[in-house]
């Protein structure tokens, strides 16, 4: 690994960090030179992009490579939405040579590294159709330090000089994927000429693993985002990548990393998709982009750990908390023999309410973790009672448990070993539709709470600010990302929360952290409403490691919003065709179009549109390639948020008629149109979600399926030791 993948200045700011910024320093200025004077101006931005080419030290060739096989490369810095003003490098090898071309806008070439010579051409006609003769006007050789600016009737040639790769910046009047109708000439006499599409591929700067792995222990901000489909990625990832798959990422991106100048290295198996997610962020204005060199297989191939499963950071530390602090548990024969002879204790179950209802324990409580230190006064007040703790796996069971204890209550905690997978793999059955509201904490319960609670965030390192504290923090949000979440229930927060404010309920929050952030080293502030409820999810954020984690108590008389939290979409390249849910259901009557659910493949098992397929969204194109040439795409998903999204991109690819349905599935059901249910029409297996195995319908396969999964969680520990620093600080327990 070179010094410049490692190199960071006195400020801690890593080199692509640093590129970012000048780039963006450099379109600022051009921006405003060119919206002073129109390409008038163009002279001035020449001088700005010469400057920005003598920082050589932040286009290192590693970022940028090159090779034998791939002699010349284009990559993307920055590019409109619109595919306005556009940015990029130019590499090559020496010898790396253009036939004479134009652009149709204007361009502005200046030099990093190498020397590349430009020989302008006039284009002149002549008596022949489909020739025209090139006339030499000047030779440029472009290093760092110079520059060529062409008008868009300009026609040059490229060629690479000397014995240096070259390294050039291009900064065009418009995206080279908006350039159909540019021409290339058989010689450079003239002669024929035809029109040339843009580059197959542009890339985007590269990282290498090793590179990888130091950026994620250096200190300073970095998110990893892995853009296949999420069924793919728990298949086979890095630890600490987020699942953003490349059609979803107008829902997600904002949610995961909303600070825009955030060290983002995008991740897939092998590069086929990770160049087109950073194109696509790039667009929305994420800039500081890296892609790993050779995905996840070039990660395993440089001797990194590999995972499976999904919430792997969060799983992996529930079982380092059984294996380090030897969390107390119970075996379901054991539970089933106490729960017989009438013993006093009480289960509670700490997974969701929704999760709740659809599978319980028969006997069980829902105590959902976040609300565990916070309620289990109310559940078990006599301290004698054995309290059981269970999910339906493993991590919940153990996090939750030890949550008690460390928070010191007086009552025996354990957590129920492999939770209900392992009541069901003993043969006996599970309690469904159960629901209850949580029961409120009394005057004396609170107030132990608040101490007991208080007391582990403390030792946790979680700290409380004020309103002036928080203030500075938003201030600097821009420079640091700052995550501000209310943990407490759904049913809380839609009955008022702080406005901007993020809804995850606490258990939620440590269980799946992946699925709210993927910005490692930021900053985590949590609504503390009661006293309780933040502090206990703060203590295991800070545990779990990896952010800074805070606590903001909200003024009583603090302006609030209600209802459910707004999701940002952020807005694509072209505008989708839309169709109502009528005309959607008399197109498919007519036999004429095909409708394909792109969202999740559970639900749509349940319920779904009569005769809709179910595909996720990278694999459309694909299968739309399939149907008759004349047929309507149709597509839908719960409320047609992405399937508005997937359209417009589907569209622009396959150059079919796609339309979204208004609405979406929700306004197919509401209409009263007919629905179906079951697995026969999902064409993309388990590509969209990780597949449990509660919903294999077959018990055989259930249970093997359980005894797998319950294996893979014990194994974690192990593979935590093969990946070195995770930056997991448990606490001691309480005195």
């Amino acid at each position: 690994m070179s010094n410049t993948e490692l190199a960071v200045d006195a400020a801690g700011n890593d080199i692509a960090s640093q590129r970012t910024r000048a780039i963006e320093a450099f379109l600022r200025e051009a921006r405003a030179l060119i919206a002073a004077s129109g390409e008038a101006s163009l002279d001035d931005v020449a001088e700005a992009l010469v400057r920005l080419g003598l920082q050589g030290v932040l286009f290192p060739h590693e970022h940028f490579p090159v090779s034998a096989e791939r002699p010349a490369q284009v990559y993307r810095l920055a590019e409109d939405l619109d595919g306005g003003f556009a940015l990029y490098v130019s590499t090559g090898l020496p010898g790396k040579a253009q036939p004479p071309h134009d652009h149709t806008t204007w361009a502005v070439i200046a030099g990093i590294a190498g020397e590349e010579r430009n020989v302008v051409y006039r284009r002149e006609s002549t008596q022949q159709p489909g020739h025209d003769r090139l006339v030499p006007q000047r030779t440029v050789d472009v290093h760092a330090g110079s520059v060529v600016v062409l008008s868009p009737t300009d026609v040059h040639t490229i060629e690479l000089i000397g014995d240096q790769p070259g390294l050039h910046l291009h900064f065009y009047g418009q995206a080279l994927e908006k350039l159909d109708r540019r021409v290339v000439f058989d010689g450079k006499e003239g002669g024929g000429f035809r029109h040339f599409a843009p580059p197959r591929e542009i890339r985007h700067a590269a990282i290498s693993p090793q590179a990888l792995k130091a950026a994620l222990a250096d200190g300073e901000e970095i998110a990893v985002l892995d853009v296949r489909e999420t069924g793919v990625f728990t298949h086979r990832h890095l630890l600490f990548a987020a699942s953003a798959p490349l059609w979803r990422l107008e829902l997600l991106i904002d949610r995961l990393v909303p600070r825009r100048d955030t060290r983002i290295v995008l991740v897939d198996a092998d590069e086929s998709l990770a160049h087109q997610a950073a194109g696509k962020l790039v667009r929305l204005g994420w800039r500081n982009l890296s892609v790993l060199q050779g995905g996840t297989d070039g990660w395993a191939a440089a001797g990194y750990e590999i995972f499976s499963g999904s919430n792997v950071p969060s799983k992996a530390f529930g079982e380092v908390i059984e294996h380090r602090k030897h969390t107390p548990w119970v075996s379901v024969d054991e539970l089933h023999e106490r729960v017989s002879r009438g013993d006093p204790l009480v289960v509670v179950d700490s997974r969701t309410p929704e999760e709740f209802a659809d599978f319980s324990l028969p006997f069980a409580h829902n105590l959902p973790g976040g609300e565990l230190v916070y309620r289990i006064g109310e559940i078990a007040p006599d301290p004698s009672t054995l309290v059981v703790v269970n999910c339906a796996g493993r991590t919940r069971s153990i996090v939750g448990a030890q949550t008690l204890i460390d928070a010191g209550i007086p009552n025996p905690v354990v957590s129920l070993k492999d939770g209900t997978m392992a009541w069901l793999l003993a043969g006996r059955t599970l309690a469904h539709g159960r629901a209850a509201p949580l029961p409120e904490p009394g005057d004396k319960a609170l107030a132990s709470a608040r101490t007991q609670a208080a007391d582990v965030a403390a030792r946790a390192g979680v700290r409380r600010i004020d309103a002036a504290e928080l203030a500075a923090f938003e201030a600097e949000a821009g420079e640091r990302t700052v995550y501000r979440f209310d943990v407490r229930s759904r049913e809380e927060y839609r009955a008022g929360h702080l406005a901007h404010w993020r809804w995850a309920p606490g258990g939620q929050l440590v269980q799946a952290t992946d699925e709210y952030l993927a910005t490692r080293r930021a900053r985590i502030v949590l609504a503390d409403w009661d006293g309780v409820r933040a502090l206990t999810t703060g203590a295991w954020l800070a545990q779990l490691g990896g952010h800074e984690v805070f606590v903001f108590a909200p003024a009583p008389n603090a302006e609030l919003v209600t209802g459910a939290e707004p999701v940002t979409v952020q807005p694509v390249r072209s505008v989708a065709r839309s169709i109502s849910v009528g005309q959607a259901a008399a197109l498919l009557a007519a036999g004429t179009a095909q409708l394909f659910d792109v969202d999740r493949r559970a639900p749509y098992e349940r319920r779904h549109a009569a005769g809709a397929r179910f595909a996720v969204p990278d694999r459309l194109e694909a299968i739309v390639a399939d149907l008759p040439a004349d047929a309507t795409v149709l597509l839908t998903s719960p409320d047609g948020v992405l399937a508005r999204i997937v359209a417009a991109e589907l569209a622009q690819r396959s150059g079919r008629d796609v339309r979204a349905l208004v609405g979406g599935t929700e306004a197919w059901f509401a209409a009263g149109l007919p629905t179906a249910s079951g697995a026969d029409g999902v064409l993309t297996g388990d590509d969209d979600h990780w597949f449990s195995p509660y919903q294999h319908a077959d018990l055989s396969q259930r249970d093997t399926g359980f005894r797998e999964y319950l294996a893979w969680e014990l194994g974690l520990v192990e593979q935590l030791e093969r990946e070195g620093e995770t930056g997991i600080r448990l606490v001691t327990a309480a005195s």
